[in-house]
């Protein structure tokens, strides 16, 4: 079997809970083993086919008389492709692993046969839309992909929040999909095999050289609509909506792969279809970046709920992904081909990466609300000390995504500042402007993020428990929760001390996509230094940096084991109190409080503090209240009166529904009048 074989036999594997699910509604135990086990095997199949498919760089293609009369689909498995196919089945296996434990617990009084038929539909939509080779099939499979997800978010109907974000998020996915379905008749319509009814295949688009207006009309559309399925600022306001409110696992797979559907879209579009771009095409696709990635983590840092949090900091992951692709497709517009392929390779790399770590953020935050059934992390506290396995599966991808050596946030993030550091002179003056300060705030971004989820981990795991449920009903996750974010952080952990086995796997990616490698500008690779240009420029060993760390944990240990050294233990400063409780320690409110007053210009903050009676001294209240609401910006300036327009013109609408038929009879009436006269 070749890589393509593997990959349609992945899909049709993972088909197979839809039939096997109903089958073993009665025994609610194995249904779920059995159902997510094979989800998991068909997961494998996938990254064995996206493996291969970059492995060996062929391209197999395939056309299934299963669409409409002459529209019949077409698939396809390129290295891009390939790529994709790796990320979201790598993650999917993980995931189905972590859901045996997580949906027994999760889905105790609800319909377990309906959770696994949308999990595993979502995950077949995935796979088929990095597959589908034109653009009918194409829209096919994002739609079944954007409709299972509904029904996933939307999976506890009972509560109204999450039958509102589950709306909000099917209206914002399909306005997107509208305008890709735009971009593709664009394309279509000017393609040569457009009489031959064969204008809507991939193939033709590829083979269309395109007016730069016209062009430039496909890529805007095309990226509106995926940059709204993947959270671009301002069209992000769904993702922390719908992502607090649907099931931890889903969360993990919308957030870690779902998302970057939208990226395939955005690189097959750019770098397969249209190809020559002016300068400004990526220079906004950077600016957009830049402004999601700082915004995005700056409202994460104002966050109290760890899933809305998370949520996020996905805004952030994917304007940092932005960020490389813009600079890519500036690099290929100068003819730079070796920085471009630097950029790209960035971009690439930090998809990678954020799909692990973002999906193991999100297992940890389910296996805490499993434990808890709490999001406010100003109701825990203390954590580590029931859930250790969590504290520290989650502590390792907080240090992932907060870019620290040795893990592989690190990685993706330095080679985009490398690509930033190594710009030569563009000969525009915009450009010498944004490249600077887009590498300013990216280093910005970074250490907001640390600070994030140094509040975050802190916050929930540390310090007392805060909790009005006693500690001692909180306990660990079972083994197979354990496991699959085991198995995301042990994958965190190797992309950060080797990427360059990684790193040369991918490089024919960046060969096909902009027409440069990594390899053939540095020369060579080395399995232990990873060199993006020359190491006289710049080289990082991520290796060498584990084994730095591991000797310094090594001699601490000696001196603190071996040598006995005593370690002097003291009472926490209590502040003059008797003794210190959960009240008085800090909260996440408070750790935010400093950026929320450097940057409260971004945010809309409402901040009340109330003295509640009796009070014995107008210093010492007997009861303090403080209240806090910051309101995302783009929310209130932008879609509230949007949704106040509908609203109102739907009122407006709603005066023409009379309920008496002799009223419908003279619409239709007056209707034909007007056709005749007009046509």
């Amino acid at each position: 079997m070749n890589s393509f074989d593997i990959a349609i036999l992945s899909v049709f594997l993972m088909l197979s809970p839809v039939l096997v699910s109903p089958c073993c509604a009665r025994y609610r135990n194995l249904n779920i083993t059995l159902s997510f086990s094979l989800t998991a095997a068909a997961a494998f199949a996938a990254v064995v086919a996206g493996i291969l498919s970059v492995h060996t760089g062929i391209t197999t293609s395939a056309v299934l008389q299963m669409g409409l009369p002459d529209l019949p689909f077409h698939l396809r498995l390129d290295p891009l492709a390939g790529f994709f196919l790796c990320v979201i089945g790598l993650l999917a296996l993980f995931v189905s692993i972590y859901s045996i434990g997580y949906v027994k617990g999760f889905a105790a009084n609800r319909s377990v046969v309906r959770f696994v038929i949308f999990y595993s539909l979502f995950i077949v939509g995935m796979l088929l839309v990095v597959l589908a080779d034109d653009a009918f099939f194409f829209l096919v499979a994002w739609e079944l992909m954007a409709s299972s997800s509904y029904f996933l978010v939307m999976y506890e109907d009972e509560k109204k929040e999450n039958r509102r974000a589950a709306y909000l998020y099917l209206v914002v996915a399909h306005v997107g999909a509208l305008a890709i379905l735009l971009s593709f008749g664009v394309m279509a319509g000017l393609s040569d095999g457009f009489e031959s009814f064969q204008g809507y295949t991939f193939d033709s688009m590829r083979a269309t050289h395109y007016p730069v207006g016209w062009a430039t009309a496909a890529f805007f559309l095309a990226f509106f609509g995926f940059a709204a399925k993947a959270g671009v600022i301002p069209l992000h306001i769904w993702l922390p909506e719908a992502h607090p409110v649907a099931p931890s696992n889903v969360s993990a797979l919308m957030s870690g792969v779902m998302l970057k559907t939208s990226i395939y879209g955005i690189v097959r579009i750019t770098f397969d279809f249209l190809k020559d771009y002016p300068w400004w095409w990526g220079g906004i696709v950077l600016a957009l970046g830049l402004t999601s990635a700082v915004l995005g983590v700056l409202y994460a840092l104002m966050q109290h709920d760890l899933k809305r949090l998370l949520a996020y900091h996905s805004v952030e992951n994917i304007g940092i992904i932005l960020i490389g692709l813009g600079l890519s497709m500036i690099f290929t517009a100068y003819h730079f081909p070796a920085l471009a392929a630097l950029a790209m390779m960035a971009a690439l790399y930090h998809t990678l990466n954020h799909a692990m770590f973002k999906g193991l953020l999100f297992m940890g935050a389910g296996a805490v609300l499993h434990a808890t059934d709490e999001r406010n992390m100003e109701e825990m506290g203390g954590l580590i000390h029931r859930m250790p396995w969590t504290a520290c599966l989650f502590l390792i991808g907080c240090v992932s995504i907060a870019a620290l050596p040795p893990f592989n946030g690190f990685v993706s993030e330095w080679l985009t500042f490398q690509a930033f550091l190594l710009t030569p002179a563009l000969h525009r003056p915009i450009l010498g402007l944004l490249i600077p300060i887009g590498a300013a705030l990216l280093a910005l971004t970074g250490a907001l993020a640390a600070a994030c989820f140094v509040k975050a981990f802190g916050v929930t795991f540390l310090g007392h428990w805060r909790g009005h449920s006693s500690l001692q009903k909180v306990h660990e996750v079972d083994w197979h929760m354990r496991s699959g974010m085991l198995l995301a952080a042990l994958t965190c952990f190797l992309l950060g001390i080797f990427p360059t086995v990684v790193i040369r796997w991918m490089d024919v990616l960046t060969e096909r996509l902009v027409g440069g490698s990594i390899g053939t500008a540095s020369g060579s690779f080395d399995w232990l230094r990873l060199s993006p240009i020359a190491p006289e420029r710049a080289s990082y060993s991520g290796f060498s940096v584990f084994i730095a760390l591991l000797f310094v944990v090594l001699v601490a240990w000696f001196f603190l084991h071996v040598k006995k050294t005593t370690v002097r233990r003291v009472p926490i400063w209590d502040c003059g109190f008797e003794k210190i409780n959960a009240r008085m320690q800090y909260t996440a409110t408070s750790f935010s409080m400093p950026i929320r007053r450097i940057f409260g210009f971004i945010f809309q903050i409402r901040e009340e503090t109330l003295a509640v009676e009796p009070v014995r001294h107008p210093a010492y209240p007997e009861k303090l209240q403080y209240r806090l609401r910051v309101r995302d910006r783009f929310r209130y300036w932008l879609y509230e009166p949007i949704n106040a327009g509908a609203y109102y013109v739907a009122r407006k609408v709603g005066l023409l529904q009379q309920g008496r038929i002799q009223v419908y009879l003279i619409y239709s009436f007056v209707t034909i009048i007007v056709l005749l006269v007009f046509l």
